[in-house]
Order: C-alpha cells, then sequence, then structure tokens
C-alpha cells in the first residue's frame, strides 16, 4: 500500500493554523483528529468532501463536529490547512481556501 503524507501548511510567518488549532483540544479530541489524519494518510477518504478551490473538509462525528481541511499537492502529499467544528464552519473553509492559494503562489514563486 502507498501511504501518503501529512504535513502542516505554514504561513509566511512559519506558523501552522492546522497546529494553532490542534494544540488547543483536549486529549481526546486530539486523538480522533490524529486518528483521521492517520486515516487519510492511508488512503480512507469516506468522511471528506470537497469544499470548493481545491480544498477538502475531514468530517469527524465526534464533539461539537470537528473538520480537518487539507489540500493534496500531487497524489502523495496531503497539505494540512486549518481545523475547527462545526459552529465555525464558514469562516474556517474561507481561511483553508485562502491558505491554499497562498501554499500555490509561494511553491509557484520557488520554481
Amino acid at each position: 500500500m502507498n501511504k501518503r503524507k501529512a504535513t502542516e501548511y505554514l504561513d509566511i510567518e512559519g506558523v501552522s493554523p492546522y497546529g494553532r488549532w490542534f494544540n488547543q483540544l483536549n486529549a481526546e479530541a486530539a486523538n480522533k483528529v490524529t486518528t483521521a489524519v492517520y486515516r487519510l494518510e492511508l488512503g480512507h477518504f469516506s468522511n471528506v468532501a470537497p469544499i470548493g478551490e481545491g480544498v477538502s473538509e475531514y468530517k469527524i462525528d465526534f464533539g461539537p463536529g470537528y473538520r480537518i481541511y487539507f489540500s493534496m499537492d500531487g497524489n502523495e502529499l496531503i497539505i494540512l490547512l486549518g481545523g475547527g467544528s462545526k459552529k465555525k464552519q464558514n469562516r474556517d473553509i474561507e481561511s483553508a481556501k485562502k491558505y491554499w492559494r497562498q501554499y500555490k503562489l509561494r511553491k509557484h514563486k520557488e520554481k
């Protein structure tokens, strides 16, 4: 089995929006999120829905309805853009799309 690799998007200051969100989770929620990311790396996309502009949302049926926002860079690299809950979903989606645009722009400039 070909395992994908998940990595955190870093903004221009080197800060990970995903990491900032993840570090505020309690232990049980962090465990659920870690398991979800591992499942993504294994290719399990059953809880995933596209949300536009190349960004997808992994829904976790736990607590307030946690979400992981990510994009694929090729077939093997998962870029973790952020996370949140159902309550702040619209704002989180807009942020994830913005981070994905910034990621692609910086990657294009590096070529």
